[in-house]
């Protein structure tokens, strides 16, 4: 069952980090508290054609985002450290923390765990967006055809729109989501 978490506090989990130095755990308080973050979730690293052009967004928006008193942004997948970090590396993603939810607890308390297992994937992420202050989520975008659509809602235009609609989009960006819109449009 999907729903909208606004003005409600995410999910209390403990995610499993993997580093150069090894295993650690991660809280959601250590991600979230004292801070305003951008989050977008996808179905899973490497799931084209919208998760890298999601990605690749975030991480272009990532300087206007922080000029706009954003702290971090990041991407929360039902996938392994492994398989999230091969993703950044491979998209050039440095602007983006990627958070690996293995068992989906995380996007489960979310209300955004949907069933891919006809498609071979299992339990993924439905694709979202949002903006979460000291750990209340405060705006969220919630895509209204789930884990394969363009993400027009919960892409980081729409997140800036929000967060300052006076504020200069990347060009690059612009032009990859004129492209959106004129897909959206055949």
């Amino acid at each position: 069952m999907l729903f909208n978490h606004e003005g409600q506090r995410v999910p209390q989990v403990t995610f499993r980090m993997f580093a150069e130095v090894g295993w650690y755990d991660l809280s959601t308080a250590d991600l979230f508290n004292y801070k305003a973050v951008v989050v977008f979730a996808v179905p899973g690293a490497f799931t084209c054609p919208h998760s890298p052009i999601q990605l690749l967004t975030y991480n272009e928006y990532a300087k206007v985002f922080r000029a706009n008193g954003i702290d971090e942004i990041h991407c929360i997948s039902v996938n392994d450290p492994f398989s999230l970090a091969a993703w950044a590396q491979a998209e050039g993603a440095d602007q983006v923390r990627f958070i690996p939810d293995v068992n989906g607890d995380f996007t489960r308390g979310m209300g955004m765990m949907v069933n891919l297992s006809d498609k071979g994937m299992g339990y993924r992420s439905w694709r979202y967006s949002m903006l979460v202050k000291d750990g209340v989520v405060e705006k969220m975008f919630v895509e209204r055809d789930g884990f394969e659509a363009m993400p027009v809602f919960s892409n980081a235009e729409t997140m800036l729109n929000y967060i300052n609609s006076e504020a200069k989009q990347p060009e690059q960006t612009a032009v990859l989501m004129q492209m959106w819109r004129t897909m959206l449009s055949v």
